[in-house]
């Protein structure tokens, strides 16, 4: 059964980078898509981005437009999110979670319902 794991959240400051990590194990992340959400304290979770299974297409929420960057290494079997000109606002714990390939390039691909194996989640916390 895949199974996702997210890593490489922490603290960092207004303006600062991290690069999470999404680990397959279980299974190939080869043929699916794979998507990122997010979930503030006291919100309701959203969608950052997703991928698709070769890489071509990748899909943002607008306020990550720009500042945050899907890709994916299927040597690795892992998916990574870049996150540049961090805010406090992108403060969440982070999930990935995975979807039929096709998912990322429909209107769907911002539905969590679409996706599933999601991952334990990873904390951002964007502060001074």
């Amino acid at each position: 059964q895949l199974q996702l794991v997210e890593s490489g959240g922490g603290l960092v400051q207004p303006g600062g980078s991290l690069r999470l990590s999404c680990v397959a194990s279980g299974g190939s992340l080869s043929y699916y898509a794979i998507g990122w959400f997010r979930q503030a304290p006291g919100k309701e979770r959203e969608v950052v981005s997703c991928i698709n299974s070769s890489g071509y297409t990748t899909k943002y929420a607008d306020s990550m437009k720009g500042r945050f960057t899907m890709s994916r290494d299927s040597a690795k079997n892992t998916v990574y999110l870049q996150m540049n000109g961090l805010k406090p606002e992108d403060t969440a714990v982070y999930y990935c979670a995975r979807a039929e390939t096709i998912v990322c390039v429909t209107p769907r691909w911002n539905a969590s319902h679409e996706y599933d194996s999601w991952g334990q989640g990873t904390r951002v916390t964007v502060s001074s």
